[in-house]
């Protein structure tokens, strides 16, 4: 292929990437995860996290199907959510005063936490691998952490109880208020998305959703792949500074993102460079799996 064609590919995929609806995408995903998550939550016993999620797919009709459109529609949720912001934060065509922007900044963690309890409250490998990181983490805040964990996590005091119900009412209520007054101003329209639909519905259909039970003897049992690079930063910093000063950063450059000028291009540029160096860890962890 010479090299005209070439660039004119390169053209009209930024161009592609930087029309997409991404917002939209995401809304929809999430509404996907939303509705299925009700046909899976109707089934599922936080006492007994792993057998009850494993009984969905005996006996729920299409328990596989609908298990599995969960967990795509949700992974979809965040990834084009992180997309939707990269793209808002490059184009810059609108301002919000610093309240309003702080709030709307404030569904990101939101939406990643739903993903993240998501994950515990599976019951298997992986859920009780995040789960055991995350209450570690929460009681290794100074003088709060036990508040914390007791009211975000207390695996080891209600199970999976209150996880549950963070995952189910209090971070989807969270995350709608947090984005509620962007999200009365646009609309998502389902034909607009059919391609992302189907995708995630064959996806659902095509490739079952892992469930890891316990791995005995091993020395090394992975979490979330998007919590890879917090694991491996934990094997050389304290737990404070690696999970919770350390991923802190990009949020908080994020709510204090100046609007225009070498101020906002320096703030960028370092939350590209920890995007960088967040991934290089993650290779790093995935090098042990």
């Amino acid at each position: 292929m010479s090299e005209k064609p070439l660039r004119q590919y390169a053209v009209g995929m930024g161009r592609w990437l930087l029309t997409y609806r991404w917002g939209g995408g995401s809304l929809i995903s999430l509404l996907l995860s939303i509705g299925s998550g009700v046909v899976v939550a109707l089934q599922y016993e936080p006492g007994a996290p792993f057998y009850s999620t494993g009984a969905i797919e005996l006996v729920v009709p299409y328990g596989s199907f609908w298990r599995g459109l969960h967990y795509y529609s949700s992974q979809a949720f965040f990834l084009l959510l992180m997309a939707h912001v990269a793209v808002a934060l490059w184009k810059n065509e609108e301002t919000f005063p610093r309240g309003p922007w702080i709030r709307l900044c404030a569904a990101l963690p939101c939406g990643l936490l739903l993903l993240f309890t998501g994950y515990v409250l599976r019951g298997d490998a992986t859920g009780e691998a995040a789960g055991a990181i995350a209450e570690h983490l929460c009681l290794s805040v100074p003088l709060i952490g036990r508040q914390l964990n007791d009211l975000l996590f207390d695996l080891s005091g209600s199970g999976l109880r209150k996880v549950y119900v963070h995952h189910v009412i209090g971070l989807v209520v969270l995350g709608f208020m947090a984005a509620w007054p962007h999200l009365r101003r646009y609309t998502a329209r389902w034909r607009s998305h059919l391609v992302l639909v189907l995708v995630i519905m064959l996806a659902a259909i095509a490739v079952p959703v892992a469930m890891e039970p316990n791995r005995f003897g091993l020395l090394f049992i992975a979490g979330p792949w998007f919590f890879l690079g917090l694991q491996e930063l934990l094997r050389f910093l304290p737990p404070f500074v690696a999970g919770v000063l350390i991923p802190l950063l990009p949020l908080l450059m994020l709510f204090w993102l100046p609007v225009a000028g070498r101020a906002r291009a320096g703030t960028l540029l370092a939350i590209g460079c920890w995007l960088l160096f967040y991934t290089i860890f993650t290779v790093m962890c995935l090098q042990r799996l």
